[in-house]
């Protein structure tokens, strides 16, 4: 069990002091004050947050998704690679219990690692190999042993619904029917690989024509990526050992992307392919891990549940025009949050008894979540919109640079910019980002200025990641929205988890609010009730109080109760 000392036992005497009142103040004057010479937004949170970290070995993971391409270049040709990513696992987590200095993520989804002719290598040409731009199989293994240590788990991208055109099946399927006489049907026994995808005569919707010929195949992304032919079980037979390769590395399971493409339009044959990759890999490995991407609206997504997966992205909250952004935003009142946490909570229930939500702000196809705000408050508003992500139940994803309020949008290639560790481009382990990308101005200051800045985002998000990791029920709790206490400003959930309640309440306003918790529709200051601020997250040097069940709260913060 990890512990992360923030701080020394004499400011644990001065929480109680905060929490226990007057009294306790009257008697212990000194200590009833908290250390506000040169205080910043992370020193008194440091003050306030001290419980002791409570990391849960299971499938609740908070994970951190990275984009090797652009993360950390080990050897200055411009591209990141694995051993890049090995030497910044410390930055993510250095599953030291003595240090305070890493995000303290937990889980690690790597975007597509295997060889591909792009960038971005959703176009895979080989399933079971290392892209020689990212390093080899030995150095991935290296990664995994890394990470274990760490107490970190690591899934991969699976890419299923297509494979590149450059792939081996594609190109000898494409050769074959090139060599067909005119009129002369295919056959599968003289060459397996034309039942691998969709190939037709007719140019149907997401049909390309396969050059030379008379024949379309199927490639709803784009050309360049032909679809699978899911009707044909040798298709299932190859990714029984594409998977088996993988598990045997020492992976922790699979993201995999697109899934309800694997039969465009067709959610029941969709669901039915996700039950049979469930049962398939869990009969390898029990515990591995499965979140599927099905990209669709928050009624429709929830129903791939039915099939036993793990996690599903949960896409109503992330986006810029998602729950968190349009609540942050003020389009929505606060309110909305809480009540929609409850209503995905009791839609995807009814859909699997063993689902673990998988919420997230933003991730490689969106837009980054710093272009989401404007104004004097988009700093305090960009922080508080990834705690409303971080402190969902679920297994909550964080998109690389996203901790820096890092900006990208438009083109695919500018939301995979460099990961920001450096003000200079030359710096150490910089990269030149994808060949396309359009030059970026950041709104904030890279990681090498933001870890001095007891105000900055990054210091921000590690104590968001720190409650979550102290708190069990943040991640497993069931949610309960508290109506007698929000309004228009405020949103006050419980969740509860085994022995462990907690009530979080957030002020999503420029304006402090002063909340009664008397009020409470679910009896958070009930008489036989020792309430008590279990932590804070805050934007400046303003903290909340407790006193006589009345909550007073900064502008844009965020505070635990137990």
């Amino acid at each position: 069990m990890k512990k992360r000392i923030l701080s020394a036992v004499l400011t644990g005497v001065l929480l109680i002091g905060l929490v226990f009142g007057a009294d306790f103040a009257a008697s212990h004057p000194a200590e009833a004050k908290l250390d506000m010479e040169n205080a910043t937004a992370l020193s008194l949170m440091q003050q306030l947050n001290t419980a002791d970290e409570n990391v849960i070995d299971d499938k609740y993971r908070t994970f951190y998704e990275v984009f090797v391409y652009s993360f950390y270049d080990s050897d200055g040709n411009g591209i990141g690679d694995l051993q890049g990513l090995i030497d910044k696992l410390d930055y993510i987590n250095d599953g030291d219990s003595a240090t305070d200095t890493d995000l303290g993520c937990n889980g690690i989804w790597l975007m597509p690692i295997m060889p591909s002719s792009t960038y971005h290598k959703y176009d895979v040409t080989n399933y079971e190999a290392i892209d020689p731009s990212y390093g080899t199989l030995d150095d991935f293994k290296t990664l995994i042993a890394e990470c274990h240590k760490r107490g970190i788990n690591v899934i991969i991208d699976l890419v299923m619904n297509h494979t590149s055109s450059h792939h081996k099946w594609f190109r000898e399927a494409s050769q074959y029917l090139k060599s067909l006489p005119e009129g002369v049907e295919p056959d599968a026994s003289e060459c397996p690989y034309v039942e691998y995808y969709n190939f037709s005569k007719e140019r149907n919707g997401g049909y390309n024509q396969l050059e030379g010929t008379d024949w379309y195949y199927e490639s709803q992304f784009w050309s360049e990526m032909p679809d699978l032919n899911w009707d044909n079980d040798a298709i299932k037979a190859e990714f029984e050992q594409i998977t088996k390769f993988w598990l045997d590395q020492g992976i922790d399971g699979f993201r995999l992307d697109a899934v309800k493409e694997f039969y465009t339009g067709n959610n029941e044959k969709n669901i039915e392919i996700l039950r049979w990759f469930n049962d398939m890999v869990k009969s390898q490995k029990e515990d591995a891990y499965i979140v599927g991407e099905a990209w669709t609206d928050s009624t429709t997504y929830p129903q791939y549940y039915e099939s036993g997966i793990d996690s599903l992205f949960d896409f109503a909250f992330s986006n810029k025009d998602g729950i968190i952004a349009k609540t942050v935003n003020g389009i929505n009142k606060a309110t909305s949050y809480g009540k929609n946490l409850v209503k995905m909570q009791e839609l995807i229930r009814s859909y699997s008894d063993t689902a673990i939500d998988a919420p997230f702000y933003t991730n490689h196809d969106m837009a980054r979540g710093a272009g989401y705000y404007s104004g004097d408050n988009s700093a305090a508003q960009t922080k508080i919109a990834e705690a409303m992500n971080l402190l969902m139940t679920g297994n909550a994803f964080l998109y690389y640079g996203e901790e820096l309020g890092m900006k990208g949008a438009g083109k695919d290639e500018n939301k995979r910019a460099p990961m920001y560790w450096s003000l200079d481009e030359n710096a150490t382990g910089m990269c030149d980002g994808p060949k396309d990308m359009e030059p970026i101005k950041m709104k904030y200051d890279s990681l090498e200025e933001q870890e001095k800045d007891g105000n900055s985002i990054y210091n921000y998000v590690k104590q968001v990641i720190a409650l979550r990791n102290q708190y069990p029920a943040i991640a497993r709790g069931e949610v309960a929205f508290d109506e007698g206490i929000s309004d228009t400003n405020i949103c006050a959930i419980q969740k509860t988890y085994e022995d462990e309640k907690l009530t979080i309440v957030f002020n999503i306003s420029a304006e402090s609010q002063t909340v009664d918790l008397t009020k409470s529709s679910l009896g958070v200051a009930a008489e036989d009730t020792d309430l008590q601020i279990a932590g804070e997250l805050i934007d400046g040097t303003e903290i909340a109080t407790l006193e006589d069940n009345t909550l007073t709260m900064p502008a844009y913060s965020i505070v635990i109760l137990k």
